[in-house]
């Protein structure tokens, strides 16, 4: 009878050990070690029926433990301590960890892979900006905001748009309880528009509700709901918030395993699960939906990349030769055909503001490619736009990377204590020197260009041939002051875009009238509006 009780509490225990904590039911994993081994403890403990003697001061041991049990404890430590010394160790396996980013491309020009963009598609807004424009929605809403709470932002294309989109959350055990069938929605942020801020409640006019979720219990838990679904045996990471096309909602979540012993995750695939019906759908990377962004996490990635730097010359390199290392992290940017990457820099051991190299990893294929060229880190950037306006104490966002009239260029807000965005700016990634500070996109990319222009172009002297000029006449011609500046706006015949100058430019613009006669340059675009990199008033010259 004791012994029947005995396994109950066991099954029990394990039970409770196993719903809770979730361990993955393979090779490799640890979890699932360390709960057997915890079961064995006790029933090691137990079984010894140990007693207090009369007196109160000796322990008697009714009997001696089963060699079994022993036997399996040893069993269980050798796999949790002796197995992954030598399966897993770096010393061992250093060329194995080396290689787990995959092969490494070199490429040519940074700003062939980053597609050119007008400035109305360029992101402005980042997460912690995105993170207090959805509070601010949520808290229009009182009767909302005091029963959820606000889930982590990711960034998305949405039919090709830019989004924040975080999910409607549980606010606790209490609150779910009276709202099983799940919160009612999710926010969608642009990054590109500050003021385009979305609660989204329904779907085709049906209401939505977020049952599966982090912040749920029991099977509505969405890690417990895969798990108990076919997956405990799979490596589960990276749980997403995306939505499709329509706006439906969904948890992508990253499957892998791992290569080398105790460590090495590779990604296998994903879980795409129905964030209202609980419907899952499990893919190969390559079989994937188009609409899902992301399948290489970012947290895989930055250790693989690491240790392709680390390792360049095996596990003995003291004097660090040709070790590399990542800069501040990876960011999500967009390139041809809008195919998501990886971005960061590469610098050496040791060094922080210049870079020598970037490095852009598909975050659906995990193909990877370097491109050996110096410029500045991330910091360095975010140092450079904010010495620009020192005074006024701004901080700046972290730096995105854009190909600007065929220069690779980090775009970044400058934001104030509260927040908010007060100003923008450009910096060259290959020369942090050549900076541009504005109130306005427009005017950043104006100030940008001259500064660029006036250094002669010799951090791009191949991008001369971007460039075009035309002999024409003024149509239309008008001036307009920000922020304490002028710009001239004009059109020309037989050409229909608008361009933009100033007096930086050309001391000729300001007295420049409609029927002159001009020769302009430029950078070709896909700007509606154009700047000018020099203009000729050819009816001055003449007189």
């Amino acid at each position: 009878m004791k012994k029947v009780v005995l396994i109950l509490i066991l099954l029990v225990i394990g039970f409770l050990l196993f719903y809770l904590n979730l361990p993955v039911l393979q090779y490799g994993f640890y979890g699932i070690g360390f709960i057997t081994l915890l079961l064995l403890f006790i029933y090691f403990f137990i079984s010894l029926g140990i007693t207090v003697d009369n007196s109160g001061k000796k322990f008697i041991i009714g009997s001696r433990p089963k060699k079994i049990i022993l036997i399996l404890i040893g069993l269980i430590l050798v796999y949790l301590t002796v197995v992954p010394l030598f399966t897993t160790a770096t010393i061992f396996h250093t060329a194995s960890y080396q290689k787990m980013i995959g092969k490494v491309e070199n490429g040519q020009k940074l700003s062939k892979h980053i597609a050119p963009i007008s400035l109305d598609k360029i992101r402005v807004v980042d997460q912690e900006l995105a993170y207090l424009l959805g509070e601010k929605i949520i808290g229009s809403q009182p009767a909302l905001g005091s029963q959820i709470e606000l889930g982590k932002f990711s960034i998305q294309k949405v039919n090709n748009e830019l989004y924040w989109i975080a999910p409607l959350l549980h606010s606790g055990f209490f609150k779910w309880l009276n709202n099983k069938e799940g919160t009612p929605g999710y926010v969608m942020v642009s990054a590109t528009n500050e003021r385009d801020v979305k609660l989204v409640q329904e779907i085709d006019g049906k209401p939505l509700r977020i049952k599966f979720q982090p912040n749920a219990y029991f099977q509505s838990d969405i890690h417990r709901h895969v798990y108990f679904n076919g997956f405990a045996s799979v490596g589960l990471a990276d749980f997403t918030f995306e939505i499709d096309e329509k706006g439906n909602p969904f948890w992508v979540i990253t499957t892998y395993k791992k290569e080398i012993g105790f460590s090495g995750k590779n990604t296998t695939g994903i879980v795409v699960v129905d964030a209202q019906t609980g419907a899952i759908q499990n893919y190969s990377i390559k079989n994937s939906p188009s609409w899902v962004d992301r399948i290489q996490p970012t947290e895989f990635i930055e250790e693989q990349l690491n240790d392709w730097g680390e390792y360049v010359n095996g596990y003995w390199n003291f004097s660090n030769t040709n070790k590399l290392q990542i800069t501040e992290g990876l960011t999500l940017v967009y390139g041809q055909n809008n195919k998501s990457y990886w971005y960061t820099g590469l610098t050496s051991v040791g060094s922080d503001e210049s870079a020598v190299g970037f490095v852009l990893v598909d975050t659906r294929t995990k193909e990877t490619t370097f491109y050996k060229q110096s410029g500045a880190t991330e910091f360095a950037a975010q140092s450079s736009a904010e010495g620009k306006v020192q005074e006024k104490g701004y901080k700046a966002s972290l730096p995105i990377p854009y190909n600007i009239n065929g220069i690779p260029t980090y775009v970044m807000t400058l934001k104030d204590d509260g927040g908010l965005v007060k100003m923008y700016a450009m910096v060259a990634i290959n020369d942090y020197t050549i900076v541009g500070v504005g109130n306005s996109m427009r005017e950043t990319l104006t100030l940008f260009k001259s500064v660029y222009n006036m250094a002669g172009n010799k951090i791009n002297p191949s991008n001369v041939a971007s460039k075009k000029s035309i002999s024409s006449v003024i149509k239309r011609i008008q001036s307009d002051v920000k922020n304490g500046n002028s710009f001239y706006y004009f059109t020309i015949k037989d050409y229909p875009n608008i361009f933009v100058g100033s007096s930086q430019v050309s001391n000729e613009i300001p007295v420049t009238v409609v029927g002159d006669s001009v020769k302009v340059s430029f950078d070709i675009d896909n700007e509606q509006v154009i700047d000018v990199t020099s203009f000729d008033n050819l009816n001055l010259k003449l007189k």
